[in-house]
């Protein structure tokens, strides 16, 4: 280990995680991994296809559900070339530059999906509870408005990470936790004043918080709605059009609550469950959410198996 800790030059190069105590069972890990990355990708592409495409799926909850995928797949695509590295090849070797990318990149569609996350509960929220003036209230227009403010929110918040990182000195440490690059993991590695990457690191973070802070009021905003309807079979019929979006935020939201609470109250807690949360994080929700999307929306669900396998839904 002396290689990563003991070196007082300035270092050139970072070097990677895969899991702890399996290095030997890389190769096999990675099968099960480039699955995961191909039904991802071909999973996000095909919801974008067929939104894009199919003139019926032109709705606010399509168009929203079109920026989940698109941030679904930047996830993918952003952590793919150094997790297939460590599984494939065993090459954990990553220079600043390229790492310094990547976080920026993590970060800014991790954001975006948190944002847009919480546009579709809002949209669920107008939806449940003005539905006759729905339409009229998210047009097509308004929502493009929403969803390029939302993707620029997102872009300007992360757009700092990579200089504020450039700015500090590593010298001593160039083992990172995990499978890619992460601000608050790179950080940690500096020999200098990193106050203020921690402070910013904290905003970014805060920010995050609150976006899960505002779902879940209006998902109690939704449930106040739904205990007003007299009739089950109504409260059921409400409640199942907000279920496939309630997945997608207890996927996104899960593995980074969950590691936030490690770090933060069980430093003890073995480093391979700290590195397959993680990797959760990331490989998840882009595989489950065009899933949990396409068998829940029955007009996506009947589209695939009509444009796939030659029938209707």
């Amino acid at each position: 280990m002396s290689i990563f800790n003991t070196s007082e030059v300035e270092i050139s190069t970072f070097f990677l995680t895969g899991i702890p105590g399996m290095e030997h069972a890389h190769i096999w890990v990675s099968i099960p991994m480039c699955l995961m990355y191909l039904i991802a990708i071909l999973g996000n592409c095909t919801i974008l296809f067929f939104i894009e495409t199919e003139t019926s799926l032109h709705e606010p909850m399509y168009y929203f559900l079109s920026m989940l995928a698109f941030s679904d797949l930047g996830l993918s695509i952003s952590s793919l070339p150094t997790m297939l590295r460590i599984f494939l090849f065993n090459v954990t070797r990553i220079f600043p530059g390229a790492c310094f990318a990547q976080e920026f990149f993590i970060h800014g569609f991790s954001t975006m999906e948190s944002s847009v996350l919480l546009i579709m509960s809002i949209d669920r929220f107008i939806a449940i509870y003005n539905p006759l003036r729905y339409t009229s209230i998210l047009t097509s227009a308004r929502v493009m408005k929403v969803d390029l403010a939302f993707a620029v929110k997102s872009i300007l918040l992360v757009f700092p990470f990579p200089f504020i990182l450039k700015r500090l000195k590593f010298c001593k440490k160039s083992l990172l936790c995990h499978s890619y690059c992460l601000h608050q993991d790179v950080m940690k590695l500096a020999c200098s004043d990193n106050r203020v990457n921690i402070i910013y690191g904290l905003l970014v973070a805060l920010m995050a918080m609150l976006d899960l802070v505002c779902i879940s009021v209006s998902y109690v905003l939704i449930l106040k709605i739904v205990l007003s309807i007299a009739s089950h079979k109504g409260c059921l019929k409400v409640l199942n059009t907000c279920i496939s979006h309630i997945c997608a935020v207890l996927i996104f939201y899960v593995p980074i609550v969950t590691l936030a609470i490690i770090h933060h109250f069980a430093k003890s807690v073995s480093p391979l469950i700290r590195v397959v949360i993680a990797d959760t994080f990331l490989l998840v929700p882009p595989l489950m959410n065009p899933v949990v999307y396409s068998v829940k929306s029955q007009q996506i669900r009947s589209l695939i198996l009509t444009k796939l396998c030659g029938k209707p839904g």
